[in-house]
């Protein structure tokens, strides 16, 4: 009942590459429950700094019911000039608590599930998008951190192999890094380009920046399927001109994304198709004369998911480490 348990980072990236087939599955899954009702995924809680603008902690509480049954809170930190240092941009970590009694029962280190859970969205997201498969086609990626690297990973994972990748990043040696990537890991034909608009020429674009305000101002090509990941890239004409799916209705018209912009222009959400869960269940079929662009907030749901299955896992191969006498009192009197 008292036993705690704490999930180092090693053992959860471990965990994660040794089947990222059953991530993505567990993902498909939880979409489905969320749609469901199987699940309480209330708003995010943003921590910002005035001397800091561009730096944030966000809190994420969600509760899955369904087959995993954990509450939890993931606290994210995204301070984007780390990377000036060469440290990555994100940090997390995750708390599970047991339904049962409410009792947290596990800590994780959780920028490696965030990343995770991201990633295997985007490549459900693709696969279900475009089911004619990425034979002959290229995808082009729009930043090149550790979030790109993991799609590109999951993608893989998930049978979307194009002909090419096209890279782009305006931190030259970090594009680099991601074509070397996919060359000598992941056996793929990789080039770096030198504009956005050479990877919009991709039939699948994905979009993976920390940009804050939109720049993209094109409308895409009809077959064409953009992974609006980093949510904040696309200007609202683009939104307005294409087929959009979202992972979430109320969580992604917020905090100004691209969707929250097209809303406020146009006053009303006639432009949302609607979710991927409503693809997934054949409820709302993809048009194929439009772009069509997949914007995911990030829901917590998909972190207690994904956690709950590392720490299973964690328990069954002896790699989470038990604190014990973690809490003082474990009676009431």
């Amino acid at each position: 009942m008292f036993d705690f348990d704490v999930i180092p980072g090693p053992a959860v990236q471990e965990i994660l590459r040794s089947d990222l087939g059953a991530v993505i599955d567990l993902v498909r899954r939880t979409y489905l429950w969320h749609a469901a009702g199987e699940s309480i995924n209330p708003d995010s809680y943003f921590l910002r700094f005035p001397e800091k603008p561009e730096a944030r902690i966000i809190a994420l509480p969600a509760f899955l019911g369904a087959d995993v049954q954990r509450a939890g809170i993931k606290w994210i930190a995204s301070f984007p000039r780390n990377t000036e240092d060469g440290l990555p941009r994100a940090s997390a970590v995750l708390v599970l608590n047991d339904f049962a009694t409410g009792y947290p029962i596990a800590c994780l280190e959780a920028a490696t599930i965030s990343s995770a859970r991201t990633a295997a969205s985007a490549a459900l997201a693709a696969t279900t998008l475009r089911p004619g498969g990425f034979a002959g086609s290229r995808i082009g990626i729009v930043g090149a951190g550790v979030i790109a690297r993991n799609i590109c990973e999951y993608l893989r994972a998930a049978g979307c192999v194009p002909d090419e990748f096209l890279v782009h990043d305006r931190h030259q040696e970090s594009g680099a890094a991601l074509v070397r990537h996919l060359r000598e890991q992941l056996d793929s034909k990789a080039s770096i380009v030198s504009t956005v608009d050479d990877v919009r020429a991709a039939e699948t674009v994905v979009f993976a920046t920390t940009a804050a305000v939109p720049y993209v101002t094109e409308p895409f090509r009809p077959g064409q399927v953009v992974l609006n990941i980093s949510l904040r890239d696309l200007d609202p004409d683009v939104i307005l001109n294409a087929t959009n799916i979202l992972d979430d209705l109320e969580h992604c018209l917020k905090a100004n994304t691209s969707p929250h912009l097209a809303e406020q222009r146009t006053g009303n959400r006639d432009f949302v198709t609607g979710t991927l869960a409503d693809v997934l269940e054949g409820s709302v079929a993809v048009p194929a004369d439009r772009p069509v662009i997949f914007s995911p907030f990030g829901l917590g749901v998909l972190d207690i998911a994904v956690g709950a299955y590392v720490h299973q896992q964690a328990r069954e191969r002896g790699v989470a480490i038990a604190v014990p006498d973690f809490f003082a009192e474990t009676r009431r009197w």
